[in-house]
């Protein structure tokens, strides 16, 4: 038998591909499922591609039937992992999909989810980042990245890390599926409000990954970051631009980001992502769709160099549930129970 696992939150579309992750893995268990509205629904219900789960039935989120378990992931909004983590056992290793443990400053906490208590930071589990891996596997609690800023920081971080691009000018558009939204019921989630029609929010830096991306990036960033909703159920595609760095004597011959080349910007993505199971930097000429990393843990990336506008131009997709949810947290819970990090995960998308 492997390490039993636990979900709290596990009605929603993170928590369901979670289960469908779990269902496939080798040497994991899947122990407690637990639900809020949802308790006392069976899971198949909820979850109907899920028939290996008939039968099962989602309690309620209470502490004591989560304790026993080896490992607990939380998919639950913002605000409730906290709550649950602060009456579970601190030797219990947990996984956090939600916001609650990401950022490390309290004021930058409250400016973007007021009224809701800074909790602290966990270890951040994006682990492609350079330390990241040693830091989750000595880890007891791990708070996953978001969706979005793990399309985003994966775009940019080595181009940052390279001193290719000025850290202080970095725009990000990305559009992300509907899925992203959560089960919720909402006007604005209507298929007659989505189908056909792309739509901005969080405009203006009050997106609540702007402060996740900008801390993760490091260097000072500072970032422009505009989501999208597109009538898609899964999927991110974000396109990441800053503007190039000049290199000694280059501002003043030719202008800002002369000194950098499209292939010194592909060379370096290409290195920090060289050994990267998940990560794939493609060829010349071909960009990431949404639609190539559908139901996998792969991250498509690709450069540019906008030599009119002295600007590099990174587009990166992932499926927002695999990448940016359950597929990530099932990386960190390899590496944090000391399993191959590849274990019942998919470097390859369904099509179509």
């Amino acid at each position: 038998m492997g390490a039993r696992v636990a979900v709290a939150g596990a009605s929603g579309y993170a928590g369901g591909e979670l289960l469908r992750l779990l269902l496939g893995h080798p040497d994991l268990e899947i122990g407690a499922l637990t639900a809020h509205a949802s308790a006392g629904v069976q899971v198949t219900e909820i979850h109907p591609h899920l028939p290996e789960l008939d039968g099962a039935t989602f309690t309620a989120t209470e502490p004591a039937a989560l304790a026993d378990a080896d490992l607990l992931f939380t998919a639950l909004p913002h605000g409730e992992s906290a709550k649950l983590a602060a009456a579970l056992p601190a030797s219990l290793k947990m996984i956090d999909l939600g916001a609650d443990f990401r950022l490390n400053d309290a004021d930058t906490w409250a400016t973007y989810y007021p009224g809701t208590p800074h909790a602290g930071q966990w270890t951040y589990g994006l682990p492609e980042l350079p330390g990241a891996r040693d830091a989750i596997k000595a880890a007891s609690k791990v708070a996953a990245p978001g969706c979005y800023a793990t399309a985003s920081i994966l775009a940019l971080a080595p181009l940052l890390a390279g001193n290719l691009v000025d850290a202080k000018d970095i725009v990000i558009v990305a559009a992300s599926g509907t899925s992203g939204a959560g089960r919720a019921l909402k006007p604005e989630l209507l298929a007659t409000d989505v189908m056909g029609s792309m739509r901005a929010y969080g405009v203006g830096g009050t997106h609540r990954h702007t402060p996740e991306i900008e801390q993760a990036l490091g260097h000072g960033a500072t970032i422009s970051f505009t989501p999208v909703l597109a009538p898609m159920p899964r999927g991110i595609l974000a396109t990441c631009t800053a503007r190039l760095a000049a290199r000694a004597g280059a501002r003043a011959r030719a202008g800002a980001g002369a000194g950098v080349s499209e292939r010194q910007l592909a060379d370096t993505l290409k290195a920090a992502y060289h050994d990267e199971p998940f990560v794939h930097v493609l060829p010349a000429n071909r960009w990431p769709s949404t639609n190539a990393t559908a139901g996998s843990n792969t991250a498509q990336l690709q450069v540019a160099a906008d030599t009119h506008a002295g600007r590099a131009i990174v587009v990166s997709a992932i499926d927002n549930l695999g990448k940016g949810a359950a597929g990530q947290a099932v990386q960190i819970a390899n590496i944090m129970l000391g399993l191959p990090e590849s274990t019942g995960l998919k470097k390859n998308g369904v099509a179509p």
